[in-house]
């Protein structure tokens, strides 16, 4: 029954309600409601920039399986609608909650405020003003069911008052309603098509050389068990994007490895050779396909996807299955018949073999400075069964995905969608969402200077992550390309546009209250990740590595 009470208190209790552990923030905003948290179970976690606590809720929402909170007031809200790109990009669903001024103070030059809505229109899903009390309890509900609906993505909010607190006082008569299927994602998990089930049939019946190329979406179904299912019984390989490199372990014999411009020469040799491909929960985009140069043109494709709109957006003449991705997985695995398809799958292997015998020397290199592959190494070895890897984007994705081997079913990978400085903010996000999980950031030194001061946050919140930092002083990926840009001319200061000052993060991490450790050659990093799991508090292990060491790329069709 309804009962008359503030809406602070409406809105702390229906977050609980709804299963929220933590609220990521920056102040001020929403301080009634934050108040109000204190008779609930929610952790408040205040962070020190907007595009921080952004972050952080998009790594809690990754690893949670629910949305994750994310509050700034307005002159705060371009900062956090900045941070919502790579929740966009990545899938997650991500509520961002934003002050406004009242409705008599807009377009009147009012203290810090412009436009919201301009802001987060590109990066969000949905996106609404609260300006009466009434409209709590229908926006807020509504914002979950958006974010968790079909493909997640953010949402966003915007409350009236310059700190959200316009409307929190006020009473009114709240039903505690909840949605419980949006209460986590996938919220609904629709079957696909018969007739297109047993098209799809019919197209891998006349496939000698089919691979299933797994995306972001298979990780969001939970899809993982169907995927080797299918896989097993076409006999197929299987490739995945750096999103779904944890669905499937490095030594499964169907696994041909991560594919595309970020991926491995190997997958990208199978994907290209192939007779069909079956993409699972994927965009199709230019970097999981080379800039759409494989598969070849005119290869049949079968495409499952919850959004209908992704369906064909790429590839004509594309036979799709709109479903859940797990329920389309385990569709096709029981209707089509067993394949035999040893030599093809032996041919992906022979293609992994050769890969693997071009990357052994970098990995086994004894160089000081460690060279990355051989960093990406001694992780592998040291990762914890049940461990979380999140990673930057440009080459700390690239090194990661590639080179760090999941060996477990228990361990999961994340990478940024795009935003350099990602990976560190979504880790601490990562680790409150499994404060039992190992978490490991891995990023680069450029990587790791956007958001220093959430070690104050790590510290002071007891998100003990360990940061691994592949510190050669530089942004080593924008090389080659201003190497191009120089031709004909005198290098001049070339080293303005990519090379940073050295800087001693352990000593850093150690002035924040953290553990700072140093690693110089490879034999050591094993005892220092060692120290950093029995840690009691965060840590940064600074690696040194090779200046402006130059990752090779991979293979793919001219």
């Amino acid at each position: 029954m309804a009962q008359a009470t503030s809406g602070a208190r409406y809105f702390a209790r229906l977050l609980e309600a709804y299963g929220v552990t933590h609220v990521f923030f920056m102040d001020a905003v929403l301080r009634r409601a934050l108040a109000e948290m204190e008779d609930t179970p929610i952790v408040r976690v205040l962070g020190h920039s907007e595009k921080g606590v952004g972050y952080m809720a998009d790594g809690y929402a990754r690893i949670a399986g629910r949305p994750g909170i994310c509050m700034a007031q307005s002159v705060g809200a371009a900062n956090l609608a900045a941070s919502m790109q790579d929740a966009w990009l990545g899938q997650s669903p991500v509520i961002a909650i934003t002050g406004r001024h009242v409705a008599p103070m807009q377009y009147r030059n009012a203290y810090q405020e412009v436009d919201h809505g301009p802001l987060f229109q590109p990066v969000t899903k949905f996106s609404a003003r609260i300006e009466a009390i009434e409209q709590m309890p229908l926006l807020v509900r509504q914002a979950f069911r958006e974010a968790t609906t079909g493909t997640p993505r953010p949402v966003h909010l915007d409350i009236a008052g310059l700190t959200g607190d316009a409307l929190t006082p006020l009473e009114a008569p709240f039903a505690l309603d909840v949605d419980e299927a949006h209460t986590r994602y996938p919220a609904h998990r629709p079957a696909p098509d018969a007739a297109a089930v047993q098209k799809a049939v019919q197209l891998l019946a006349g496939s000698a050389r089919p691979v299933i190329v797994a995306d972001r979406g298979v990780a969001i179904s939970g899809a993982a068990q169907a995927l080797r299912e299918l896989g097993e019984r076409l006999q197929a390989p299987i490739v995945t994007t750096l999103d779904a490199k944890s669905c499937i372990v490095e030594d499964d014999p169907l696994y041909a490895g991560p594919v595309g411009l970020y991926g491995r020469s190997c997958a990208n040799h199978v994907v290209a050779e192939a007779d069909l491909v079956i993409y699972a929960g994927s965009s199709t985009n230019d970097h999981t396909t080379a800039n759409w140069k494989m598969p070849r043109a005119g290869t049949p494709i079968i495409q499952i996807d919850l959004d209908p709109a992704e369906i064909g957006r790429n590839y004509p003449n594309t036979l799709g299955l709109q479903c859940d991705v797990r329920a389309g997985l385990l569709a096709l695995a029981g209707a089509v018949a067993a394949g035999q398809r040893a030599d093809w799958l032996a041919r992906s292997r022979e293609h992994v073999a050769a890969w693997r015998a071009e990357v052994e020397p970098q990995l086994a290199s004894d160089d000081a400075p460690m060279v990355p592959q051989r960093l990406c190494r001694e992780l592998t070895r040291v990762l914890p069964a049940n461990a979380i890897v999140v990673a930057d984007t440009g080459y700390s994705a690239l090194w990661a995905g590639n080179l760090v081997d999941l060996r477990h079913p228990g361990q999961t990978f994340l990478r940024a969608a795009g935003s350099l400085g990602w990976s560190f903010p979504a880790s601490l996000g990562a680790k409150a969402a499994a404060p039992d999980r190992p978490v490991v950031c891995f990023t680069g030194d450029g990587g790791f200077s956007y958001h220093l001061p959430e070690l104050e946050t790590a510290r002071r919140c007891n998100l003990k992550t360990i940061t691994v930092v592949n510190n050669n002083h530089c942004l080593s990926q924008g090389v080659r390309n201003l190497n191009i840009a120089y031709e004909g001319r005198a290098e001049g200061r070339k080293s303005d546009c990519y090379v940073y000052e050295e800087h001693d993060f352990a000593a850093i991490a150690r002035a924040f209250g953290c553990v700072g450790l140093t690693v110089d050659k490879p034999q050591d990093f094993g005892a220092a990740f060692d120290k950093a799991l029995a840690s009691e508090l965060p840590v940064v292990i600074d690696v040194k590595t090779a200046f402006a060491y130059q990752a090779p790329m991979a293979w793919v069709p001219a």
